[in-house]
């Protein structure tokens, strides 16, 4: 198992991902992204990292995919800064697993690996967000060290708990 950054030689994977997660809330948010063309959706991870086209309240982030063999098990977005807007609800890093291989620890790993790419970029503290009845996400968080900062209600009125990681 690794992270790499998003490829060509994943998109049948990456497809039957996407069909996987059927109509369910997708994260990190570049799931939504449309992918009937997969090298544009490529090129336009690629602008995000580069801080290029970026939509009003979004900053510069880093897409990177968890594989196994030639299967994606799961994708995290890494956010090189916080805004306003990010730092009260969304935090550094958005993190998903392939539905068929939850219940497993890999989000734990994955949040790990993307810990270690924050730390490459000099990112610390590390803020992760999660809803606060996503119990099994909080304790993700917390077995890589995320101590809980404070409990908010976001502009969508959920009830989003804000830990904060260091990575030192």
């Amino acid at each position: 198992m690794k992270l790499i950054k998003p490829s060509m030689a994943y998109q049948s994977s990456y497809l039957s991902y996407i069909a996987e997660l059927g109509d369910e809330n997708r994260h990190p948010f570049p799931l939504d992204f449309a992918h009937r063309d997969f090298a544009a959706l490529l090129q336009k991870i690629q602008a995000y990292e580069d801080g290029v086209d970026l939509p009003e309240s979004f900053e510069p982030s880093s897409t990177f995919w968890l594989i196994e063999g030639d299967e994606i098990i799961g994708m995290s977005n890494l956010r090189h800064r916080l805004n306003d807007v990010l730092r009260h609800s969304g935090g550094h890093i958005g993190l998903g697993i392939r539905p068929s291989r939850r219940g497993q620890g890999l989000g734990s790993e994955l949040l790990r690996l993307t810990l270690e790419q924050a730390w490459k970029r000099g990112i610390n503290p590390v803020q992760v967000h999660c809803y606060e009845h996503n119990h099994a996400s909080a304790g993700m968080i917390q077995a890589n060290g995320g101590l809980l900062d404070s409990t908010i209600t976001d502009e969508d009125g959920h009830r989003v708990q804000r830990y904060v990681i260091d990575l030192e």
